[in-house]
C-alpha cells in the first residue's frame, strides 16, 4: 500500500491508517506488568522474539492485503543500559549487564521489555479534522505507572516526531508530568466514535480513578489512567466540552484484569463494541454519547451472563480490531485465543455477527506471543486517522507495502533469534545484536537517527 487513496476509502480522502509496532528482538516474558494477568501468568518462559515479529508482520500483511491502510512503528532500544547506568551500574556494556543480572534481575528485565510492540500505549492522537487548527495532534503517553514503560515515551516522541514531522499538517505535545496524579496510558483509554474516518467525531476518555478526590477505585489491581489526564491530553489538543465524554472504568474490571479500557470495549465509526463491566456508570455513559454525537451512536453490548469477565482477560475479544469496509459493513479482527474458546465463539457468531449491527465478518490471527505478554491485535496499534496531504507529507518509509514488508521480514529473519531465556538478556552479544538490528532498521525506515546510541 503507497499510502495514497485505497479501495477502503470511507469518506472523501481520509483514511484510518494502523500503526503497529515491531516488535523488538528482546521480546520476552519477564511477568513485569501487575494487574496484567496474562504477562504475569507466563513471566519466565521462553519466548521466541523471531515468530512474534512474524506473526506481528503477518497479521499487518492480511490487513494491507485486504485493503486497509498499515503503517509499522519501530521498536525501543532494549537492553536501556543508560537506565541501568542512570541507577549507579557502571562499567563496559557487559559488566553492567552481569551487575544488574546479579544484583537486580527485575531491573535488567524491565530495561529489556520490548513492550513498545503495543503502540496503543504509546500516544493519544486527534485527527484534523477535530482539531481547532486543522492539525494532528500527538501526545505521547508518559506510562508512568510502571517502570519498564516509563522508559518509553523520549524514544516514542523523538519517532513520532521524525514520522510526522511536518508541522504544517501535525502538531506535537509533550508528555504529561510523570506523577501519579497524570497517569496517561494513551490511545488504550481513548476511542473516537464518527459517522466516517473523515467526519467531526467525540472522543471517549476512560479513566480508572481521579487523583483529587472522585469514585470507587479498585482494591487488587492499580488504576492506570486518570480523570486528570484524560483532560489535559484534550485540552492540549484543543478539544472542546462539546466533542469529549469522560468515564469511569468499572473497579471491579480492573480488579479482574482489564488493565486498560481497550482490554473490555472498542469503538469504530458509530459503533461501541462493550462487555456490560466496561464502564462504572453504562447509562449516563451511553446517553452522554447520544447527546454529543452528530450520528446515532450504535452499541453492542455483552452482557456478563453471555462473558464473564475472566473469559474476557482469557481472550481478549474486545481487545480486537473493528475495521470499516467501503460498504460500510466492518470486520472484527481477533486473536485466535476467541476461536479456541467455545462460549466466546458462540457469542461472536449469534451475538455479534447475527445481531443488528454493522459487524459482519470476523477475522481470526495468530498472535500467540504477543497474548502470553497480555497484548492483542487492539494493543498492537496505533490509529491515526490521515487525510491523502497528511499521509503524503510523513517524513519516513512506516507505510506498508509489498516491498517494506518483503525488507522487514528479511531483517527480522536476519537479526532475531528464535528463543530467549530471562537469563539471557544478561548476554553482553544481545547488546550488539539489538543495536545493529536498530540501525539496520532506521536505514530501512529512512527514519533518522531516533535511538540514544545514535545520537
Amino acid at each position: 500500500m503507497s499510502g495514497d487513496v485505497t479501495s477502503n476509502d470511507v469518506s472523501d480522502d481520509v483514511l484510518e491508517v494502523n500503526f503497529d509496532g515491531l516488535v523488538g528482538p528482546t521480546h520476552n516474558y519477564a511477568g513485569l506488568a501487575h494487574g496484567n494477568v496474562a504477562s504475569m501468568r507466563h513471566g519466565g518462559l521462553a519466548s521466541n522474539p523471531r515468530e512474534a515479529a512474524l506473526q506481528g508482520l503477518a497479521k499487518m500483511k492480511s490487513l494491507m492485503d485486504a485493503g486497509y491502510a498499515q503503517g509499522v512503528l519501530p521498536p525501543q532500544q532494549r537492553p536501556d543500559l543508560g537506565a541501568l547506568r542512570a541507577l549507579g551500574f557502571s562499567g563496559s556494556n557487559g559488566e553492567v549487564l552481569t551487575k544488574a543480572a546479579t544484583e537486580a534481575p527485575q531491573i535488567l528485565r524491565a530495561v529489556c521489555s520490548a513492550s513498545s510492540m503495543w503502540t496503543a500505549n504509546a500516544a493519544t492522537v486527534t485527527p484534523s479534522v477535530d482539531a481547532p487548527d486543522g492539525r494532528v495532534h500527538i501526545t505521547p503517553a508518559n506510562l508512568q505507572s510502571s517502570f519498564h514503560r516509563y522508559l518509553e515515551p523520549d524514544t516514542t516522541g523523538r519517532v513520532l516526531q521524525a514520522i510526522f514531522r511536518d508541522e504544517r499538517h501535525f502538531a506535537h505535545h509533550p508528555v504529561l508530568p510523570a506523577t501519579p496524579a497524570f497517569s496517561d496510558e494513551g490511545a488504550a483509554n481513548h476511542t473516537r466514535l464518527a459517522a466516517e474516518h473523515g467526519d467531526s467525531g467525540v472522543h471517549l476518555y476512560v479513566y480508572g480513578r481521579q487523583a483529587f478526590g472522585g469514585e470507587r477505585a479498585p482494591r487488587r489491581y492499580p488504576a492506570r489512567q486518570t480523570r486528570e489526564a484524560s483532560q489535559a491530553v484534550a485540552r492540549q489538543h484543543g478539544l472542546s466540552e462539546s466533542q469529549t465524554v469522560f468515564a469511569q472504568q468499572h473497579p471491579d474490571a480492573i480488579d479482574a484484569g482489564v488493565f486498560h479500557n481497550d482490554v473490555i470495549a472498542v469503538g469504530n465509526g458509530p459503533v461501541l463494541l462493550y462487555h456490560e463491566m466496561a464502564f462504572l456508570d453504562e447509562q449516563a455513559t451511553l446517553d452522554e454519547l447520544r447527546r454529543k454525537m452528530a450520528t446515532p451512536l450504535i452499541p453492542v453490548r455483552v452482557p456478563v451472563e453471555a462473558i464473564p469477565l475472566e473469559d474476557v482477560v482469557s481472550t481478549y475479544l474486545f481487545n480486537s480490531q473493528l475495521l470499516t469496509n467501503p460498504d460500510g459493513s466492518m470486520t472484527l479482527v481477533v486473536p485466535g485465543e476467541c476461536q479456541e474458546h467455545e462460549r466466546v465463539w458462540r457469542v461472536i457468531q449469534d451475538l455479534l455477527l447475527a445481531g443488528y449491527n454493522p459487524i459482519s465478518d470476523v477475522v481470526v490471527k495468530d498472535v500467540k506471543q504477543s497474548m502470553r505478554n497480555g497484548g492483542g491485535p487492539a494493543c498492537l496499534r496505533l490509529r491515526v486517522a490521515l487525510n491523502a496531504t497528511e499521509r503524503r507529507s510523513l517524513g519516513a518509509r512506516v507505510l506498508l507495502d509489498e516491498a517494506l514488508h518483503a525488507d522487514l521480514t528479511q531483517w527480522v529473519e536476519r537479526h532475531y533469534r528464535d528463543r530467549l531465556t530471562p537469563e539471557d538478556l544478561a548476554d553482553p552479544q544481545l547488546v550488539d545484536e539489538t543495536l545493529a538490528a536498530l540501525d539496520d532498521l532506521t536505514r530501512r525506515l529512512g527514519i533518522g537517527n531516533v535511538y540514544p546510541f545514535q545520537r
